[in-house]
């Protein structure tokens, strides 16, 4: 595939999860792992402290009832349909991934047409797509609003993550990325227990994207923290934990759940 005219990414932003630095900082990272020209769009509810050259526009209207469930994030299928102005090949990414590489590849991979997924390395076992970054060309995979608009809690309890619904519904069939582009911080990036109380977390390499799949995302990484501990431990205050009582989970979970300050997510996570 030829590189586009332009090549395009598009991101959502909605509620109060992600402050307006995640669209700006992703904006950053791009623009310095990208041959231009490119355009960055924000589908969102609130563009207060966006950063200018960012392309923005209201999240597209999907009238649905939202599943009751915490799971997947249901909300990005207002993506799959009609985008207003925004058309042919786009590119998402999530919010809290962190660019290690150059991007031009996204573009040039597989057929234009093609729907492209990371693969899901939760789920070896599983033809599983992930959906922090994938590519598309818009309106090909408006065919699963429809499906999801008929019973939304019942996709939702069926395939537990819209990116299962997507890799097992998309028209055409999706393709996935090239192993290695796409890393997932906790698995290849933090090392194996014991390891992970001594040697910081390190760039995957030959990665071009990390994802932060799950609770833990770059500023947890950055300060040396799993979210729900709220701080970060020196080692020893950790393992102590295990002992005495303090911990919340189960041993091997408690010991694995650790890791130091991630330095190279401080250096490559800014505008």
């Amino acid at each position: 595939m030829d590189a586009p005219a332009i090549k395009q990414i598009i991101c959502i932003k909605w509620g109060t999860k992600f402050a307006p630095e995640y669209v700006n900082r992703l904006h950053g990272m791009i623009r310095r792992n990208i041959t231009p020209p490119f355009r960055m769009f924000c589908f969102t509810d609130d563009s207060a402290g966006l950063h200018p050259d960012i392309a923005v526009r209201p999240l597209p209207v999907f009238e649905y009832q939202a599943p009751v469930t915490n799971r997947g994030q249901w909300p990005k299928s207002r993506l799959w349909g009609d985008l207003g102005d925004v058309t042919g090949v786009v590119l998402f990414l999530d919010l809290d991934v962190v660019i290690t590489g150059n991007l031009d590849p996204f573009f040039t991979f597989g057929d234009p047409d093609d729907t492209i997924l990371g693969r899901n390395p939760n789920t070896p076992l599983e033809r599983l797509g992930q959906t922090s970054v994938y590519r598309m060309r818009v309106g090909k995979l408006q065919p699963l609003q429809e499906i999801f608009r008929a019973d939304p809690q019942g996709i939702a309890e069926t395939y537990r993550f819209e990116q299962r619904f997507v890799t097992r519904n998309a028209p055409g069939g999706v393709k996935f990325w090239p192993r290695g582009w796409l890393a997932h911080f906790r698995m290849h990036s933090v090392p194996p227990f014991p390891l992970n109380y001594v040697r910081e977390p390190r760039v995957p390499r030959n990665s071009r994207i990390v994802i932060f799949a799950g609770n833990l995302n770059p500023p947890d990484a950055i300060a040396g923290r799993w979210r729900d501990d709220g701080e970060h431990r020196p080692p020893l205050d950790h393992l102590r934990a295990t002992f005495t009582g303090r911990r919340r989970e189960s041993l091997s979970r408690h010991l694995r759940h650790y890791l130091l300050p991630a330095t190279w997510v401080r250096n490559l996570w800014r505008e």
